[in-house]
């Protein structure tokens, strides 16, 4: 199993990104895929989550409404748009799936919100 994230940059508050995952070694299609982000000197939270079949979302009380998770089966990628990003926002953003009862972790990219 291999996750790559990209996208991360450096934003001003109320600008918008995009977070592309690709995966690979799994058959993408029949896995739940997740976004979760980690702050400094916090604990990793999950922030978004994606079904498998139906494409069923949850995401996090303080993204809703701005942040979507989606999936391209054919691309094997997962997708965060981040919108009317903010400060707190800042952190390091993880892509994530359970394959075979064993949590697999992309190496995460940067996310860093700031005037």
């Amino acid at each position: 199993v291999q996750l790559v994230e990209s996208g991360g940059n450096l934003v001003q508050p109320g600008d918008s990104l995009r977070l592309s995952c690709a995966a690979s070694g799994f058959t993408f299609s029949s896995y739940a895929m997740s976004w979760f982000r980690q702050a400094p000197g916090k604990e990793r939270e999950l922030v978004a989550r994606i079904s498998s079949a139906a494409g069923v979302t949850t995401y996090q009380d303080s993204v809703k409404g701005r942040f979507t998770i989606s999936r391209d089966n054919a691309k094997s990628t997962v997708y965060l748009q981040m919108n009317d990003l903010k400060p707190e926002d800042t952190a390091v953003y993880y892509c994530y799936t359970n394959f075979m009862g064993r949590g697999s972790w992309g190496q995460g990219t940067q996310v860093t919100v700031s005037s």
